[in-house]
């Protein structure tokens, strides 16, 4: 079968080191997705190979112009998101990408997927938002963006991060510095998540003077949130007590958004977030959404391994 030929030009508006990356790097990626041989001269892009690969990369390339005319900086996850709607046969208009949640050193954080788009859609209309799905589906990340975004532009006071402290299989007790040094390794996933979305000297001083606070779930005990986007990470560890004492932490002008992933479980008994659903799904501003291994936008790998766990039932959970 005779090769197909496609030739694309780059509008004059579209600066081409956007549309290709920092250092070729999304054109590296289009590359690696397909069979296809691209080349780049100036404003023309020319793509040769199979009918479908050809497609495919004229689809993803067409995308992704539209993308920077519209001011938005491209990532390697947009495109794996977008090259994955692309091979479903998915919507590839502009219109399937998120509007931006948060802009931050030319990066811009959206949800990818149309789940992703479900979650901050929920998390919008509702005051009480819980996100459940494997890792790597954005459910603690977006949450994350929005909650910064709603700083920025004041629409609360203060952030308030916060997650269950599970041993597993060492005592806190036992674990060698002070308490804070002790808790440190189990909220540290908070803390990465918010610097890579907030300088992190600014970080650091909205820390210092309260204004986000990263905290044990244990330590939400008695206090009433107001005016806060309050993000309970890891919920799956809570007991449906502790879920219980969460949710009625809720003050006037707050926003909560509790995340899991209810297969990763490392604790025996009632999950707080499997008994929060059966008692809570029937009352309004509180939503519940499933995200699944196709709203996974980490590596592509790691959405075939939650797969074939999920497929191999009676697998251990790591």
């Amino acid at each position: 079968m005779e090769p197909m030929h496609v030739r694309l030009t780059i509008p004059d508006n579209v600066d081409p080191r956007l549309l290709m990356g920092p250092h070729d790097a999304l054109l590296r990626d289009i590359e690696a997705a397909t069979d296809a041989l691209i080349t780049v001269r100036g404003s023309q892009i020319s793509i040769s190979g199979t009918t479908k690969d050809v497609d495919l990369v004229s689809s993803a390339f067409s995308h992704l112009m539209m993308v920077v005319e519209s001011g938005v900086v491209p990532t390697s996850s947009d495109l794996h998101a977008l090259v994955d709607r692309l091979r479903k046969g998915e919507s590839e208009t502009l219109d399937a990408v998120g509007d931006p949640l948060l802009r931050y050193r030319g990066r811009t954080i959206r949800a990818n997927t149309e789940g992703q788009q479900r979650y901050v859609d929920a998390i919008r209309r509702n005051t009480v938002t819980f996100g459940i799905g494997p890792a790597g589906t954005g459910k603690t990340y977006l949450a994350m963006a929005m909650a910064v975004a709603a700083l920025m532009q004041h629409e609360v006071s203060r952030i308030v991060l916060t997650r269950p402290v599970v041993e597993a299989g060492e005592s806190l007790g036992f674990l060698p510095g002070t308490l804070e040094e002790k808790l440190d390794p189990y909220i540290r996933p908070l803390y990465d998540a918010l610097f890579d979305m907030c300088d992190r000297e600014r970080g650091n001083a909205y820390i210092e003077q309260g204004v986000i606070e990263i905290a044990p779930l244990a330590f939400m005990r008695g206090r009433t949130l107001n005016n806060a986007y309050v993000i309970l990470d890891e919920a799956q560890n809570t007991t449906p007590e502790q879920m219980k004492m969460f949710l009625t932490r809720l003050g006037f002008g707050s926003k909560f958004v509790i995340t899991g992933d209810v297969t990763q479980r490392d604790l025996k008994g009632s999950s707080g977030i499997l008994d929060a659903r059966q008692k809570l799904s029937h009352i309004d501003d509180v939503a519940f959404v499933d995200l699944t291994s196709a709203d996974i936008v980490r590596h592509t790998l790691v959405a075939q391994i939650v797969e074939a766990y999920r497929a191999q039932k009676g697998g251990e959970n790591t």
